[in-house]
């Protein structure tokens, strides 16, 4: 039987749960299913790649935010280890403008100036606090998350998605290759081209592109990042550098109507078998 639903939450049924031999994916339904991709999230995050928890996280062994109660939390479950937290392997963070606006403001607004996007007059989504646990860290997982994306902005009519993308370290300078490539091939236009607060701005331009090999940049890419242009994204103007995450981070906008539509006909294959 199910606890209490997440309080505050309406909790999003309308995708169900999408499935992948042993894998499958929905939202989170109850508090532990929550805390447990939580816990995940500090496993991966402050264990593994070095981020600096505050007290209250490193007591708790969770990485959590007041954004975390106005969410929808999509979730990998291994249902070989069960159906409930004990099976979460993988979680995204999806937050919409009504949930948002429900706190004063998106996560994002910490690193850029998201007026444009406040502006915007469609239905906006903004991704954040991707992880899957590194025993699950080949292709089956990461496209069920994003056949669960998919699946999320088919349902809500999402027409723009966005949020904030890492790579790893602080070091701009090792990472100019990078900041650059995606500066010159990806900038959003203008119209939708988030841009770094100034008090964090780090200008993404520096070095010659011509000295850059865009295939070995492609291929050193975080695999969320290289999801993300696949599905026709685009970056923002300048990079900010989060010290405690132990990353550098981009802005990351994403035009639905652009979307590779492989990703909508497999949700439209699940509904139907439903």
């Amino acid at each position: 039987m199910l606890s209490e639903p997440l309080a505050g939450i309406e909790v999003e049924e309308g995708i169900g749960e999408l499935r992948a031999g042993n894998l499958g994916l929905r939202i989170a339904r109850t508090p532990e299913e929550l805390e447990a991709a939580q816990a995940l999230r500090y496993r991966v995050f402050y264990q593994e790649l070095g981020a600096q928890p505050d007290a209250a996280a490193a007591a708790s062994g969770r990485d959590c935010d007041r954004y975390d109660g106005v969410a929808d939390h999509l979730l990998v479950m291994d249902h070989d280890l069960g159906d409930g937290p004990d099976a979460v392997v993988g979680t995204y963070r999806l937050i919409r403008r009504e949930a948002a606006e429900s706190i004063g403001r998106f996560y994002s607004a910490d690193e850029y100036d998201i007026s444009l996007i406040e502006r915007f007059p469609g239905h906006v989504l903004e991704l954040g606090r991707s992880c899957v646990d590194a025993a699950y860290r080949g292709r089956a997982a990461m496209q069920l998350l994003w056949r669960g994306i998919a699946a999320y902005v088919f349902t809500h009519n999402i027409d723009l998605m966005f949020g904030c993308a890492s790579l790893p370290g602080t070091d701009v300078d090792a990472l100019a290759a990078e900041l650059t490539y995606l500066y010159t091939n990806h900038l959003a236009p203008a119209d939708i081209r988030l841009r770094a607060l100034p008090s964090r701005y780090v200008d993404m331009r520096r070095m010659d592109p011509a000295e850059i090999d865009p295939r070995q940049v492609l291929v050193g890419l975080p695999p969320l990042i290289k999801g993300y242009l696949r599905l026709g994204g685009f970056v923002g103007d300048g990079a900010v550098v989060d010290y405690q995450f132990n990353t550098t981070d981009v802005a990351i906008v994403v035009q639905t109507d652009l979307v590779t539509g492989k990703y909508f006909r497999h949700f439209e294959r699940d509904r139907d078998r439903r």
